[in-house]
């Protein structure tokens, strides 16, 4: 049986704009945790690495106001789900349990909203269960298959991540913003990560790019990149203009292979552009779906 980390609730009390309420279900032996607020055609954020729902809190009201149902979970190993201190984690465990969400609320005709590692788990459910899936936003991410280039900086904090036993959650993503968001919001990132032991999935997904052909997950890899170059579902790539692990260049190369427009840039943002233009991202994906894009 797999041990898991199981953060306390007090943890969560008194996070900067996080009044959401968190409910729970039970999926691969876990219990995992997911917001669902608002009603409407369902929008589904994903969030990466090393953050958790925490992360879509200035950009849920705007889609929300809009009409629409924000279901946002917090992946295995993040946020309030369980957190295996085990090699448990893999890309097929997340998108496994992705799909669960998926199936337990049966949700249909849905805009996946995808950001860092949600990306790859996003769009892999997106291709496999079309039947789900109707429309496409992407924000600073990409499609591991083996053969894809990681910059220096990439490089830096995966090589940080593997040599750091207790890592520290909060500064990694204020140092992933174009503007710090200072020491509250830094420590709802650490939030759920009270203790070492509940850091071995954000300690977990760096090593799970595929940095070779043969390497686990670049089949899977390659296999989604093949459909979503036939794809032709509404898509809106979103980038940080500020993003040095994930630069611009790679979201342009990105829409390029996938034969869709380039990245609409976001000012003054970095990978963690929902940290530094929140409202402005909710807003910009709230208009994409009433303009009639969808």
């Amino acid at each position: 049986m797999t041990e898991v980390f199981r953060t306390p609730e007090e943890r969560f009390e008194g996070l900067p704009d996080f009044g959401f309420q968190p409910r729970y279900r039970q999926a691969g032996g876990l219990r995992l945790a997911h917001l669902d607020e608002g009603e409407g055609s369902p929008v589904v954020f994903l969030h990466g690495e090393p953050t958790w729902s925490f992360l879509w809190r200035k950009v849920i009201p705007p889609v929300r106001d809009a009409g629409y149902r924000c279901v946002v979970p917090d992946l295995a190993g993040f946020g309030r789900s369980d957190k295996p201190v085990q090699s448990w984690y893999s890309y097929d465990r997340h998108t496994e349990l992705t799909v669960a969400l998926f199936e337990e609320l049966d949700l249909r005709d849905a805009t996946l909203v995808a950001h860092d590692w949600g990306g790859p788990v996003g769009l892999r459910l997106a291709v496999e269960h079309p039947d789900r899936v109707a429309r496409i936003v992407a924000m600073d991410t990409g499609v591991f298959t083996g053969h894809q280039p990681m910059s220096e900086a990439w490089h830096r904090f995966a090589a940080f991540v593997a040599r750091t036993e207790d890592l520290p959650i909060g500064m990694l993503v204020r140092r992933g913003c174009a503007t710090d968001p200072g020491d509250d919001v830094a420590a709802g990132y650490d939030a759920p990560f009270p203790e070492r032991a509940a850091k071995a999935g954000a300690k977990a997904f760096p090593a799970l790019i595929p940095l070779s052909p043969d390497a686990p997950g670049a089949e899977a890899g390659r296999r989604t990149f093949a459909a979503l170059c036939q794809d032709r579902r509404p898509m809106l790539l979103l980038w940080g203009e500020d993003d040095r692990a994930l630069p611009v260049a790679a979201g342009e190369a990105l829409a390029s292979a996938l034969g869709r427009p380039p990245p609409h840039r976001i000012a003054c943002a970095g990978h963690y552009l929902q940290e530094d233009r929140g409202p402005e991202i909710g807003r910009l994906i709230a208009d994409w779906l009433t303009a009639g894009t969808a």
